[in-house]
C-alpha cells in the first residue's frame, strides 16, 4: 500500500539531510567528529545515530536518522486519529539536539520526519512533522530576529499563514506548563501535516530541514569566541534542567520511542552531559540572567522586533 507513496525519495532525502547537518556541525567546531553507530531493531528497522562531544564549540549533540515499522500503534500516536489505533506503521526521521559548551552559544534542537499507517484494505494514513527551536542562556536580540527570520522565509513559498501558524504552534508546543514558561524563544514546530498533497507536504519538510543550519550556524559564528565566566557556566548548567525536565516529561517523540520499544541510547541522546537543579533559584533582578525569562522567554513577534 505505501509503495503509492514516494516513500524511498522521502528516505534518502532525509538521510542527505543528516549527512549536510553533520558536515556544516562539524566544520563550525573544527575539532570534534561525529561517531556513528548503524543499528537494527529486531527485524523492524534501524537507523544510523550520529553522536558528537568535547568539541571547540559542542559539548555534547548527536544527529540521528531511524526509519523503524511495527505494528499496534501507541496512544501517543493515534490520540488525534483513534481510529488507526492497531494499525502497522512506519516512521522514518532525522532528530537533532546541539549542546554547546559556551553558554552564549544557544542549544538548538531540530526533527523532520514522516508517519504512515496502514491496514489491509484501508487506504494508508499519512503526515508530516517536524520543525526547529532555539533554547539561549544569554540570549541576543539580532540571533532572536536571525533565527525567526529564517524560519519565515522557509516557510514563505507555502503561504502567508504558514509561519504565524506552526511559530505560534512552537510556542505553545515548548512550553513547559509546571514551570510556566517557553523552553526558549521558539522557531517553527508542525504536526499531522497532510492538509496538502504528499508533494507539497514533503516539499515543505525539505524547506524547514535545510533551514535549520542556515539558521544555527550564523548564532555559532557570532557567539562561540565569547569569554565566558564559571558564573555563566553555571547558569547554563541550571537552565538545562529545563530542557531535560521537557524532554523527559512532555516531549511526544520521547514517549513514542519508549512506548514503541525504541532504542533508548539514541532517543535520550537529546539530554544534556552535565544539569544542574537549584532549590528555588532566583536571579538577581535586573541581570542578565533574570532578562532571559522577563523579556526574551516571552510571545515575542521576533520577525517585527526592532
Amino acid at each position: 500500500m505505501s509503495g503509492k507513496l514516494p516513500i524511498d525519495k522521502v528516505k534518502e532525502f532525509l538521510m542527505t539531510l543528516q549527512d549536510e547537518i553533520c558536515a556544516a556541525l562539524e566544520k563550525e567546531d573544527g575539532k570534534a567528529k561525529f561517531e556513528e553507530e548503524k543499528w537494527t531493531r529486531d527485524g523492524f528497522g534501524g537507523g544510523r545515530t550520529r553522536v558528537i562531544g568535547n568539541g571547540n564549540v559542542i559539548e555534547k549533540g548527536g544527529v540521528n536518522f531511524s526509519h523503524v515499522h511495527g505494528k499496534n500503534l501507541p496512544v501517543s500516536a493515534t490520540e488525534k486519529r483513534p481510529e488507526i489505533a492497531g494499525w502497522d506503521f512506519q516512521a522514518m526521521g532525522v532528530s537533532l539536539v546541539i549542546h554547546p559548551n559556551n553558554p552564549h552559544v544557544p542549544t538548538s534542537h531540530a526533527n523532520v520526519r514522516l508517519f504512515v499507517a496502514e491496514k489491509e484494505g484501508k487506504e494508508p494514513v499519512w503526515w508530516f512533522g517536524g520543525g526547529f527551536d532555539l533554547t539561549p542562556y544569554y540570549a541576543v536580540k539580532e540571533d532572536c530576529i536571525q533565527w525567526h527570520k529564517t524560519c519565515e522565509e522557509a516557510c514563505c513559498p507555502f503561504g502567508a499563514d504558514v509561519y504565524p501558524r506552526f511559530k505560534k504552534w512552537c510556542d505553545e508546543y515548548f512550553y513547559l506548563k509546571h514551570r510556566q514558561e517557553p523552553r526558549g524563544v521558539g522557531g517553527l514546530f508542525f504536526d499531522d501535516l497532510n492538509e496538502w498533497s504528499f508533494e507539497k507536504c514533503f516539499e515543505f519538510l525539505q524547506s524547514v530541514g535545510r533551514a535549520y543550519i542556515k539558521a544555527y550556524i550564523p548564532v555559532i559564528q557570532k557567539r562561540k569566541a565569547t569569554a565566558f565566566t564559571e558564573a555563566q557556566k553555571d547558569f547554563q548548567l541550571y537552565r538545562r534542567g529545563r530542557y531535560a525536565e521537557f524532554n523527559l516529561a512532555i516531549d511526544r517523540g520521547t514517549q513514542f520511542g519508549l512506548q514503541t520499544g525504541g532504542r533508548t541510547e539514541s532517543i535520550l541522546m537529546s539530554l544534556p552531559p552535565t544539569v544542574k537543579w537549584a532549590y528555588n533559584w532566583k536571579p538577581a533582578p535586573n541581570s542578565p540572567e533574570a532578562q532571559l525569562t522577563d523579556y526574551y522567554l516571552q510571545n515575542r513577534d521576533w520577525v517585527n522586533e526592532k
